[in-house]
């Protein structure tokens, strides 16, 4: 399988799901800024987020498309692992709508649990019972994803990972359109327009939960809800999902932990902060990370189950110097120029400029740990094709004692820029144990390919932050204003940075021509030999 094509595909719709993010976050930055209404939004909002992150992009996943092939391959018929996953279905269902009725009846503690309670907010008692009344009409968003999610993996199994990936798309589609047609006015319009912006994650849901049944049955796959049966295979599938969502939600459950201790330690619109910084650091790691680990998991299981080690271990070094020739860029962008960036976006409307400042700092921390946030994603895919989700959560859980010791030393010291940090440290802290494991087991050894081009790309995006740095003040002017300006200011600043890259990569010999060919699928690169043209 050509890594490059099949991340094309799966980030090309990727790229179109993450632009609409940025189009629902531009609108609720100008319809309700970084004030408590925001906050009390992305705490509704966060709880959706983790369960997309675990179940969507991590646990179910990671548990149940090695055992769909396996299936699949000891039985050489897909009717094996429609069978499998119909009982998977019949199992899940149940629990899912209790545990769904259980957290709307619980969304008070959930939600104080999330904030902190908003203690240095205020009137308190106002913003936590609406905070309450938001995370209630996005709970139900929970189980629709995780259904979303086993028909994903089917999918994937198939290599239809288009699909998909194309499912986030329907649910920004909602948000935007809730932003845009049913925003508040008015003195509540803030709160107004947050509620809005609640109900259109349910919806969101429900859309794609229709469009994966839609495209299963296209693929001639139908699913029906049978009476549940804990079998051998269901007992090892639940065995494996648990830790696999704590080992592949370890980011997740960092963020959840510096929402909750900036809404207890913080001022107003510090989760606001934190949460437009993630949003744009999110973007590279949804268009790389989270589609590589798409792509690896069902690539590197189906290699592993016949016996093609050597593939699989090729197939991960890939995935790691694509990762990182596409990650680096984008880290040293953001940490040389944050400011202007989150400007371009956000600062209009009821997002200031005290706002942006704040953000920009939030966004540089947050990007220290973007390339561990990425190589988590293309590491774990080691780990779960071979069954193991034990040892994952064992490094996650580490690396979220790490984020709280970092939250709880930094917060007093660099306040809300502190969260951030912590959780950018404790994931380099996880990306060393998993390479550390895999080397070691001897699960994965880096490749002379992959040793020679790593210092050459970072050199590559060095020079392009040099470049950054000079240009941002002559950009600067033009960030602020209409939209076409602004568009026009944040465009020559991509594209000046995306040019110096490209070109060096090739000066420094990190790429070449025949490399790019390769990429494009048009012929075989040049064997790595460890003693190549420097």
């Amino acid at each position: 399988m050509n890594l490059a094509k099949s991340l094309g595909s799966v980030g090309g719709l990727t790229l179109v799901s993450r632009v609409l993010a940025l189009v629902r976050d531009t609108l609720q930055a100008t319809y309700v800024g970084a004030t408590f209404a925001s906050d009390a939004f992305f705490v509704a909002f966060r709880l959706p987020n983790m369960f997309r992150a675990l179940f969507a992009e991590g646990a179910f996943s990671a548990a149940f498309i090695p055992m769909f092939n396996r299936k699949v391959a000891e039985k050489g018929e897909l009717a094996a692992g429609i069978a499998f996953a119909e009982a998977a279905l019949s199992v899940l269902f149940p629990i899912l709508a209790v545990l769904t009725v259980v957290m709307l009846i619980a969304a008070w503690p959930i939600t104080m649990g999330l904030s902190g309670g908003f203690t240095h907010q205020h009137p308190t008692h106002d913003q936590l019972a609406f905070a309450v009344e938001l995370s209630r009409w996005t709970i139900p968003y929970l189980m629709l994803i995780s259904l979303v999610s086993l028909l994903g993996g089917i999918l994937n199994s198939l290599n239809r990972f288009w699909v998909n990936a194309a499912a986030p798309i329907l649910l920004n589609i909602s948000m935007v359109a809730a932003l845009w047609f049913f925003h508040g006015k008015g003195a509540e319009a803030t709160l107004e327009t947050a509620r809005a912006q609640a109900i259109s994650v349910t919806v969101g849901g429900a859309l794609q939960l229709a469009w994966l049944m839609f495209a299963c049955r296209q693929a001639g796959v139908s699913l029906r809800i049978r009476k549940p049966v804990i079998s051998n295979d269901m007992r090892q599938l639940l065995k494996l999902i648990l830790p696999a969502a704590m080992g592949a939600g370890a980011v997740q459950i960092n963020l959840a932990i510096s929402s909750s201790l900036a809404g207890g330690l913080l001022d107003q619109g510090s989760i606001s902060y934190i949460y437009y910084a993630d949003r744009l650091n999110q973007l590279p790691l949804g268009l790389i990370g989270i589609g590589l680990g798409t792509i690896l998991l069902p690539t590197v299981s189906r290699l592993l189950s016949t016996g093609k080690y050597d593939e699989a271990m090729e197939t991960q070094n890939r995935g790691i110097e694509l990762a990182l020739f596409l990650t680096l860029p984008a880290t040293v962008a953001f940490m040389v120029s944050a400011q202007p960036i989150i400007r371009g976006l956000f600062q209009h409307g009821a997002f200031t400029a005290q706002a942006t400042s704040a953000s920009a700092w939030a966004l540089a921390a947050f990007s220290i740990g973007l390339p561990s946030y990425v190589l988590v994603k293309v590491l774990t895919p080691g780990f779960y094709a071979r069954e193991d989700t034990k040892t994952p959560v064992r490094y996650a859980m580490i690396s979220v004692a790490v984020n709280l010791v970092g939250n709880l030393i930094l917060i007093p010291t660099i306040h809300h820029v502190g969260p951030p940090l912590a959780t950018a440290i404790s994931s380099t802290v996880n990306v060393g144990m998993l390479y550390w494991t895999l080397r070691k087991r001897g699960h994965f050894v880096t490749d002379a390919r992959l040793r020679r081009r790593l210092p050459r790309l970072l050199l590559a995006a060095i020079l392009m932050g040099l470049v950054l740095w000079q240009v941002g003040p002559l950009v600067n002017p033009y960030l602020t204003g209409s939209l076409i300006r602004r568009a026009l200011g944040l465009t020559a600043l991509v594209s000046a940075g995306g040019a110096v890259y490209a070109v060096a990569c090739f000066v420094t010999g990190a790429y070449r021509l025949s490399d790019i060919k390769a990429l494009l699928g048009r012929r075989r690169p040049a064997k790595a030999t460890g003693q190549e043209q420097l």
